[in-house]
C-alpha cells in the first residue's frame, strides 16, 4: 500500500528528475547551436537550376558531366516542402517567412504567421541572445528575401515602410544593390535620414564603407549607383563600382568579426530573375557568383569546423528549368558552346525578345516551363555543426529549429 509520505516522496523524485532532464536538455541544445551560423538563400534555385550549372561547368571541363558546385558536395542533403497557408506555389515573401520566421504564411506576406500576426525570425531570435547579425542580398536590402528576416507586413511591397523596420532590430550589417523608396513617402523623412536616426550609417560603395567601419556597429552597404536613387528596376548585372556578393561578405565577416557568435543570410537574388526571364546563361553566372560568396563561408569553416554551421538551400525554383525539350526523341546534346557564344556576344546581357530567347533555348536542348515560380521541393545542403539534421524530406518551416538545435 502507498502511503501518503511515500506518495511525496515519489513526487519530488520525478519532479526534481524533470528538472534534470529540462537542465540537461537544455544543455544540450546550447551545446549543440553553432557559434557561427551561414544561411545561403539561393532565390530560385531549385535542384535543376543548380544541375544546369553543374552540366554547364561541365562542358567547360570538356565532359558530359562530373563537376559539382562546391555546395552540392556537402556531406548533408535534404529537400524542403515550400507550399504556403493559401497556395501551392510560393512566393519569395512566404518562403522567406517560413524559413526565417519557422512559420507558414500567406504570399505576399512577409515576417507574420497565416493569421497576421507577428513572427519571430531566426535573426531577431539569436540577436536578443548575443549574436551579431549580418542580412545581405545581390538584389534590394528591402526586396522579399532578406525583409523576411526583419519586417513585419501583409503587403511585400511596402517598400518604404518595410525598410523602416529595419529600425530597431539592432542588425549589425545589412547590405544589397539599394533599396526600393528610398526618398520617403507622402513628405516623410527618406529611408536615409529615418535609419540614421536610428544610428545606422549607410554607405554606399567599398570606399565609403572602408571610411565608417569603424566608427559605428550597425552599418548598411549599397552599391555606388543607389546612392540618392529610388532603385526602381535592377538589373542583374554589377555595374562600375560594384562589389560581388562574395565581396559583401567579406566586408561583412571583416565588420562583425568572429569574438561574437553571429548569424548571416547571404541571398543570391539574381538567380530568381534571369530565371523568370528564362535567361539560361544570366542564371548560371549568378548561381556560380552565388558559389564564390559560399566558398568565402567555406574558408571561414575550415578554420571553425567545429563551430560553424553552413546551410544552403532555396525559397522556391523558378521557370522549371530542365535539360532536354521537346516531344521527339533527340540526340541529348546541350549546346553550351552556341548558348555561350551568343551571351558573350550580347555583352553578357542576353536581352534578346522573348521569342528569339525562346528559340535559342529550345535549339539548345534547353527546356523552360513557366516564367513564374514552381511547386516543387527545394534542395537544402549543409555541413558543419549540426549539419546532421538536414537529412531527407523536411517542411521549410523546421530549418529554423534544425539551426538552432531545437
Amino acid at each position: 500500500m502507498i502511503t501518503m509520505k511515500s506518495l511525496f516522496r515519489i513526487t519530488v523524485a520525478l519532479f526534481v528528475a524533470g528538472l534534470s532532464l529540462s537542465s540537461c536538455t537544455s544543455s544540450r541544445n546550447e551545446d549543440t547551436k553553432p557559434r557561427y551560423i551561414f544561411l545561403f538563400i539561393g532565390d530560385g534555385m531549385g535542384v535543376n537550376q543548380a544541375s544546369m550549372a553543374e552540366s554547364y561547368l561541365s562542358y567547360k571541363a570538356g565532359k558530359f558531366g562530373g563537376e559539382r558546385l562546391c555546395f552540392t558536395e556537402f556531406p548533408y542533403f535534404g529537400l524542403a516542402e515550400n507550399y504556403t497557408a493559401d497556395k501551392y506555389i510560393a512566393c519569395s515573401a512566404s518562403a522567406g517567412t517560413s524559413i526565417a520566421c519557422g512559420v507558414k504564411t500567406c504570399n505576399g506576406w512577409l515576417g507574420v504567421d497565416k493569421d497576421g500576426n507577428p513572427a519571430e525570425s531566426i535573426a531577431c531570435r539569436l540577436q536578443s541572445e548575443g549574436y551579431n547579425i549580418g542580412i545581405m542580398t545581390d538584389v534590394p536590402v528591402n526586396h522579399a528575401t532578406p525583409a523576411a528576416f526583419y519586417a513585419h507586413t501583409k503587403n511585400r511591397e511596402d517598400y518604404y515602410n518595410i525598410s523602416k523596420d529595419i529600425l530597431g532590430s539592432g542588425f549589425n550589417f545589412l547590405g544589397g544593390a539599394g533599396l526600393y523608396s528610398i526618398t520617403g513617402k507622402n513628405g516623410e523623412p527618406s529611408t536615409q535620414e529615418l535609419l540614421e536616426e536610428d544610428g545606422y550609417i549607410l554607405c554606399y560603395g567599398a570606399e565609403e564603407f572602408a571610411a565608417y567601419a569603424d566608427s559605428t556597429d550597425k552599418i548598411v552597404y549599397l552599391q555606388p549607383n543607389a546612392k540618392g536613387n529610388d532603385l526602381a528596376y535592377y538589373d542583374n548585372r554589377y555595374n562600375e563600382g560594384d562589389i560581388s556578393l562574395e565581396d559583401m561578405l567579406s566586408l561583412c565577416l571583416d565588420f562583425i568579426g568572429e569574438e561574437e557568435p553571429f548569424f548571416i543570410m547571404c541571398e543570391g537574388g539574381g538567380i530568381d530573375w534571369a530565371a523568370h526571364a528564362n535567361m539560361t546563361m544570366s542564371m548560371i553566372e549568378k548561381i556560380l557568383e552565388f558559389e564564390e560568396a559560399i566558398e568565402k563561408a567555406m574558408e571561414f569553416y575550415r578554420s571553425h569546423p567545429d563551430e560553424t554551421l553552413i546551410v544552403v538551400t532555396a525559397d522556391h525554383a523558378t521557370g522549371g528549368c530542365t535539360l532536354g525539350v521537346g516531344m521527339d526523341w533527340q540526340e541529348e546534346l546541350v549546346d553550351w558552346e552556341k548558348l555561350e557564344k551568343q551571351w558573350i556576344e550580347s555583352g553578357k546581357l542576353n536581352r534578346s525578345s522573348y521569342k528569339e530567347n525562346e528559340a535559342m533555348n529550345t535549339e539548345a536542348l534547353i527546356g523552360w516551363t513557366s516564367s513564374h515560380h514552381t511547386g516543387c521541393p527545394v534542395p537544402v545542403y549543409a555541413i558543419g555543426k549540426g549539419a546532421e539534421k538536414f537529412i531527407g524530406r523536411m517542411d521549410n518551416t523546421e530549418i529554423k529549429d534544425k539551426i538552432l538545435g531545437e
